[in-house]
């Protein structure tokens, strides 16, 4: 490769510094507390950064304490039928996982492959996915396309179910093509049309996906010009060898981890010949991403609006919330306000992101989150003060803009100045308002 994705080496122009170390966990995981920082600086890029890609960031409890109670939590959601348990087990993995890296890329995943609940009615399936998406997150694409595609979850969202010879349903064929390998101009209606014929004969039975022979289309089809009686693995075979898939693929890696308008067609295209020549290994994409300068320049530095799930999980570690940690139904409810409804995508194409998480509505919805969370108010019990040493512990606005100096770098990635500062101590009870307006601040709506 050229020098376009050339690895990152601290110099004076991009020292190894705190901005550097939280924005590598503001985008690529799920947010730092301010007494892990100096961890990551003392150790180099290197190690910090290979840390993130072997899941071990700071874990804030027992990983076997964490396998097991994610698990019971996934159980008791699934077994009570209730949407809500399902999203507040995802936000419990979210909150403690020490393996942000993966968590946030199977959020990724779950808006590349969006199928909602609104439509499956099936919280087992919904979470078998989601698992599916996890595991295979950093894996060859193909696999995880090969698995996701025939699963019951998908299979009933987008209706291939009544897929079948003679009655072709060309939904699923259509998603496949346009969303989740080539793009849209990568292919024509023949394409969609033979696609989907490829893809009859599967159904669903008992949560099962199975194929009925009786119900496939065995003659020849024509897709992206080539002929053959081509069946479901043939059919991904040919959109995975496709470069617009690894280009449609390395958007969507960009889209998470480089801010907007930070990669050039140029990069993409670099980028893109090198997933496509390892196989769409999406693990060497992501890894490459993070090891090289651009990824840590000052025009990626804050140049990204972050997500609700972003935004509400990097609030809650960067605070040091987990020790006694919100109600997670009630972060699932507050995602849902700012637009991020887990487990219900708004359509087919999932979240459109960027700046479209920012309007009035989920604007006001943050603040009234930045409030409530600083207020103890998402815990229960409720009104209990998240920093012990609020009201009559403050005994000067020095010490005020001491502790804003420092929830400041893990919540915005950048300084305040020290008009700002002053501005948000003024007035103030004590140091939950003054982080209330810390994190109300559209600084903590970007990353």
């Amino acid at each position: 490769m050229s020098d376009y994705w050339k690895r990152y080496e601290p110099s004076a122009q991009q020292p190894w510094d705190w901005p550097r170390v939280v924005h590598l966990h503001r985008r690529a995981g799920l947010g730092i507390a301010w007494e892990h920082v100096g961890r990551d600086i003392d150790d180099g890029p290197d190690t910090a950064i290979q840390r993130m890609l072997d899941g071990e960031c700071a874990s804030v409890i027992d990983p076997n304490e964490f396998r097991n109670v994610s698990q019971v939590i996934g159980d008791a959601a699934i077994a009570s039928g209730d949407p809500e348990r399902l999203k507040a087990w995802w936000w419990y993995r979210l909150i403690f996982a020490a393996d942000t890296l993966r968590e946030r890329a199977t959020v990724m995943w779950h808006s590349h492959f969006a199928t909602s609940n609104a439509k499956v009615h099936d919280l087992h399936l919904m979470q078998e996915q989601n698992e599916i998406l996890r595991q295979h997150a950093f894996g060859p694409f193909r696999e995880m396309l090969s698995v996701v595609v025939r699963h019951p979850a998908m299979l009933l969202w987008l209706d291939a179910d009544s897929n079948r010879v003679g009655h072709a349903n060309e939904n699923l064929a259509r998603e496949l093509l346009e969303l989740f390998t080539l793009g849209i101009g990568n292919y024509t209606e023949e394409d969609v049309k033979q696609a989907a014929r490829c893809l009859t004969g599967w159904t669903v039975r008992n949560r099962q996906a199975q194929f009925r022979e009786e119900r496939f289309d065995a003659s020849d089809k024509t897709v992206l010009e080539r002929t053959g009686k081509f069946n479901i693995d043939d059919l991904l075979h040919l959109v995975c060898e496709q470069p617009a898939t690894s280009r449609r693929l390395v958007g969507r890696i960009c889209q998470w981890l480089m801010g907007e308008n930070v990669v050039d067609a140029e990069g993409l295209e670099e980028l893109a010949e090198g997933l496509q020549a390892r196989d769409l290994d999406i693990g060497w994409a992501v890894e490459t991403v993070l090891r090289s300068a651009r990824f840590f320049s000052d025009d990626n530095i804050c140049s990204r609006v972050s997500s609700p799930v972003d935004f509400i999980a990097t609030a809650v570690r960067a605070l040091g919330l987990t020790k006694s940690p919100p109600s997670t139904p009630l972060l699932a409810s507050w995602s849902a306000r700012m637009g991020q409804d887990l487990f219900y995508p708004p359509n087919v194409a999932g979240w459109p992101g960027g700046r479209a998480w920012l309007n009035s509505r989920t604007i006001v919805a943050r603040a009234n989150f930045a409030s409530d969370l600083v207020a103890g108010r998402l815990r229960v019990p409720t009104e209990v003060p998240v920093f012990g040493v609020d009201g009559a512990g403050v005994e000067s606005v020095d010490e005020l803009l001491k502790f804003l100096s420092t929830y400041e770098a893990v919540l915005w990635g950048r300084r305040a100045s020290d008009e700002q500062r002053r501005e948000m101590a003024k007035g103030v009870a004590g140091i939950s308002e003054c982080v209330g307006r810390l994190l109300a601040h559209p600084h903590a709506y970007v990353n």
